[in-house]
Protein backbone atom coordinates (compact mmCIF):
# COMPACT_ATOMS: atom_id res chain seq x y z
CA UNK A 1 0.00 0.00 0.00
CA UNK A 2 1.11 3.21 -0.63
CA UNK A 3 -0.50 6.65 0.75
CA UNK A 4 -0.10 9.94 -0.81
CA UNK A 5 -1.30 13.15 1.08
CA UNK A 6 -1.39 16.52 -0.70
CA UNK A 7 -0.83 19.88 0.82
CA UNK A 8 -0.31 23.69 -0.40
CA UNK A 9 -3.29 24.19 -1.99
CA UNK A 10 -5.47 27.83 -1.69
CA UNK A 11 -6.76 30.82 -3.41
CA UNK A 12 -4.34 33.61 -5.25
CA UNK A 13 -4.54 36.04 -7.83
CA UNK A 14 -3.40 35.81 -11.10
CA UNK A 15 0.54 35.88 -11.52
CA UNK A 16 1.49 34.48 -8.10
CA UNK A 17 2.80 31.21 -7.30
CA UNK A 18 2.18 28.31 -5.37
CA UNK A 19 3.86 25.47 -3.79
CA UNK A 20 2.01 22.28 -3.46
CA UNK A 21 3.51 19.04 -1.29
CA UNK A 22 2.66 15.49 -1.68
CA UNK A 23 4.13 13.20 1.25
CA UNK A 24 4.80 9.96 0.24
CA UNK A 25 4.00 6.58 2.75
CA UNK A 26 6.81 4.12 3.01
CA UNK A 27 10.59 3.27 2.26
CA UNK A 28 9.84 3.21 -1.53
CA UNK A 29 9.41 6.38 -2.76
CA UNK A 30 12.86 7.04 -4.43
CA UNK A 31 11.88 3.78 -6.68
CA UNK A 32 8.69 5.76 -7.98
CA UNK A 33 7.41 7.63 -10.45
CA UNK A 34 5.38 10.22 -9.33
CA UNK A 35 2.96 12.39 -10.65
CA UNK A 36 0.99 15.42 -10.22
CA UNK A 37 -2.65 15.41 -12.43
CA UNK A 38 -5.35 18.27 -12.21
CA UNK A 39 -8.96 18.30 -12.34
CA UNK A 40 -11.34 21.50 -13.45
CA UNK A 41 -15.01 20.82 -13.40
CA UNK A 42 -16.45 19.60 -16.04
CA UNK A 43 -13.57 18.66 -17.61
CA UNK A 44 -11.37 15.32 -17.70
CA UNK A 45 -8.13 15.00 -15.26
CA UNK A 46 -4.99 15.83 -17.19
CA UNK A 47 -1.35 15.04 -15.94
CA UNK A 48 0.43 18.23 -15.45
CA UNK A 49 4.10 17.47 -14.93
CA UNK A 50 6.06 13.99 -13.54
CA UNK A 51 9.04 13.34 -12.87
CA UNK A 52 11.01 9.57 -12.63
CA UNK A 53 13.07 8.23 -10.46
CA UNK A 54 16.13 9.43 -11.86
CA UNK A 55 14.64 13.12 -11.78
CA UNK A 56 13.57 13.06 -15.57
CA UNK A 57 10.75 15.33 -15.32
CA UNK A 58 7.54 16.22 -18.28
CA UNK A 59 5.21 18.77 -18.70
CA UNK A 60 2.31 19.74 -20.23
CA UNK A 61 2.75 22.16 -22.82
CA UNK A 62 0.34 24.04 -20.69
CA UNK A 63 2.48 24.32 -17.80
CA UNK A 64 5.99 24.10 -18.90
CA UNK A 65 8.17 26.85 -18.32
CA UNK A 66 5.80 28.10 -15.76
CA UNK A 67 5.56 24.99 -13.07
CA UNK A 68 8.50 22.86 -11.38
CA UNK A 69 7.96 19.61 -10.21
CA UNK A 70 10.63 18.28 -7.97
CA UNK A 71 11.40 15.50 -5.31
CA UNK A 72 12.93 14.93 -2.08
CA UNK A 73 13.95 11.23 -1.53
CA UNK A 74 14.74 12.14 1.83
CA UNK A 75 11.77 13.73 2.91
CA UNK A 76 9.51 11.01 1.01
CA UNK A 77 7.89 14.14 -0.57
CA UNK A 78 7.57 15.40 -4.06
CA UNK A 79 6.56 19.20 -5.03
CA UNK A 80 4.88 21.04 -7.66
CA UNK A 81 5.98 25.26 -7.53
CA UNK A 82 4.07 26.62 -9.69
CA UNK A 83 4.19 30.15 -10.44
CA UNK A 84 2.53 32.90 -12.94
CA UNK A 85 -0.81 31.26 -12.12
CA UNK A 86 -3.57 31.65 -15.08
CA UNK A 87 -7.36 31.30 -13.78
CA UNK A 88 -7.02 28.13 -16.14
CA UNK A 89 -5.00 26.90 -13.80
CA UNK A 90 -7.71 26.90 -11.42
CA UNK A 91 -8.57 22.55 -10.39
CA UNK A 92 -8.30 19.77 -8.00
CA UNK A 93 -4.62 18.99 -8.04
CA UNK A 94 -3.94 15.22 -7.33
CA UNK A 95 -0.57 13.24 -6.60
CA UNK A 96 -0.48 10.16 -8.27
CA UNK A 97 2.23 7.58 -8.53
CA UNK A 98 1.64 3.36 -9.71
CA UNK A 99 3.13 0.65 -7.91
CA UNK A 100 1.21 -2.57 -9.38
CA UNK A 101 -1.53 -0.29 -8.73
CA UNK A 102 -2.62 3.50 -9.06
CA UNK A 103 -2.28 5.27 -6.29
CA UNK A 104 -4.12 8.61 -5.75
CA UNK A 105 -4.10 11.44 -3.02
CA UNK A 106 -7.22 13.05 -2.31
CA UNK A 107 -6.45 16.68 -3.88
CA UNK A 108 -5.69 20.22 -3.17
CA UNK A 109 -8.12 22.76 -4.54
CA UNK A 110 -6.39 25.53 -6.36
CA UNK A 111 -8.23 28.78 -6.89
CA UNK A 112 -6.43 30.90 -9.26
CA UNK A 113 -8.64 34.62 -9.90
CA UNK A 114 -8.81 37.12 -12.31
Amino acid sequence: QVQLVESGGGLVQAGESLRLSCAVSGSIFRSLLMGWYRQAPRKQRELVASITSGGTTNYADSVEGRFTISRDNAKNTVYLQMNSLKPDDTAVYYCYTRRGADYWGQGTQVTVSS
